[in-house]
C-alpha cells in the first residue's frame, strides 16, 4: 500500500483527486495540506510514501514543502502536481528535490501510474518539463569534455536507476559518505545541480 500526502491550497481539488486515488487499491491517501508547511509537519506526523505536491500556494509554498521534507525525510518521495510548466517553477521545485513533477491536465490514471512509479524510486517527469531539463542539460554539456572514471560511471548508472545514497552504497561496497562525496565531487565536475540532471546527461551522452 502506498501511503500519499496531499498538499493543495484548493480544498475541492485535495476532494477531487483524493477520490481519484483511493480508487486504486494500492493507494491509501494518508492526509491532506493546504500549504508547503502544512504538508511538511503532517509528513513528520503521518510518514508518507509519496507528497503530491502543488507549487503555488499561500504563505508556504510547494518548494518550501519539498525543502523542507527532502531534507528531514529523504525517503518521503515528492510527486509536484501543479498547473504551471514555467522555467522558474520547474527550476525551483527540481532545486528543492523533486522527485518528479507532473501537470494537473494529465489524465487520473496518468497521475496514479506516476505516484506508483516515484513510490518505486523513479523520478518522472511529464514530457514537455523532460525536455526543458534536457535542454538545459544540452546547453551546459559535451561529454566530449569530460573523462569520467568507471566509478563515477557506476554512480551514474545507479542514479538513473533510481537508488539513493544508501543502496548506492550497499552496491558498489562503499560507505554512505563517500557516496554523497563522489556525488558532489561530479556534480561539480559536470557543471550540474542536481540528480535529476546527472540522469538527464548520462542518458543524453549514451553512458549507459
Amino acid at each position: 500500500m502506498i501511503k500519499v500526502l496531499l498538499a493543495d491550497d484548493v480544498q475541492i481539488l485535495r476532494a477531487g483527486l483524493c477520490t481519484v486515488l483511493e480508487s486504486d487499491s494500492d493507494i491509501k491517501v494518508v492526509g491532506q495540506a493546504s500549504d508547503g508547511k502544512e504538508a511538511y509537519e503532517m509528513s513528520i506526523r503521518l510518514k508518507p510514501d509519496v507528497v503530491l505536491m502543488d507549487m503555488r500556494m499561500p504563505d508556504y509554498d510547494g518548494g518550501y514543502g519539498t525543502r523542507k521534507i527532502k531534507d528531514t525525510l529523504p525517503d518521503v518521495k515528492v510527486l509536484v502536481l501543479t498547473t504551471f510548466d514555467d522555467k522558474e517553477t520547474v527550476d525551483k521545485a527540481i532545486a528543492s528535490g523533486a522527485d518528479g513533477y507532473i501537470l494537473k491536465e494529465m489524465d487520473n490514471d496518468k497521475i496514479i501510474s506516476s505516484i506508483k512509479a516515484v513510490a518505486g524510486g523513479i523520478n518522472v517527469f511529464c514530457d514537455n518539463i523532460f525536455k526543458s531539463i534536457k535542454k538545459d542539460v544540452y546547453m551546459q554539456q559535451d561529454a566530449k569534455n569530460y573523462d569520467l572514471t568507471d566509478r563515477e560511471i557506476d554512480l551514474l548508472r545507479l542514479i538513473c536507476e533510481g537508488a539513493d545514497n544508501k543502496e548506492i552504497a550497499s552496491k558498489l561496497y562503499l560507505a554512505e559518505g563517500t557516496v554523497r562525496n563522489g556525488i558532489s565531487k561530479l556534480l561539480e565536475k559536470l557543471g550540474l545541480k542536481d540528480r535529476t540532471q546527472l540522469a538527464v546527461f548520462a542518458i543524453k551522452n549514451n553512458i549507459l
